[in-house]
């Protein structure tokens, strides 16, 4: 996933290392087009905690980390993989 919008320029642009805080503080309204909708960075950021980056690849692996399920496709949808462990999901079926 690539971010698209200005929330990857941002976080290359800063000075590190910086906090979670800081980069919310100073960035939060930067928007990340996501395939099934929006949100902010700030939004994707507060749920990771008190964290410190030390450069703007860390900072942006983070954020990817945390974005809402709007990120994804289909939620819980594989037609190879059994579920994961701790995961609940369809019976698998064999032709």
């Amino acid at each position: 996933m690539r971010f698209i919008g200005d929330a990857e320029a941002v976080l290359d642009t800063h000075n590190y290392p910086a906090t979670g805080e800081e980069l919310i503080d100073e960035y939060g309204d930067a928007e990340l087009d996501l395939p099934n909708g929006d949100e902010t960075l700030g939004e994707a950021m507060s749920r990771l905690g008190d964290t410190t980056y030390q450069n703007s690849e860390d900072a942006k692996l983070a954020a990817m980390s945390a974005v809402s399920e709007d990120a994804i496709g289909r939620k819980g949808y594989s037609d190879r993989d059994a579920p994961a462990i701790g995961e609940d999901g369809p019976t698998q079926l064999s032709f």
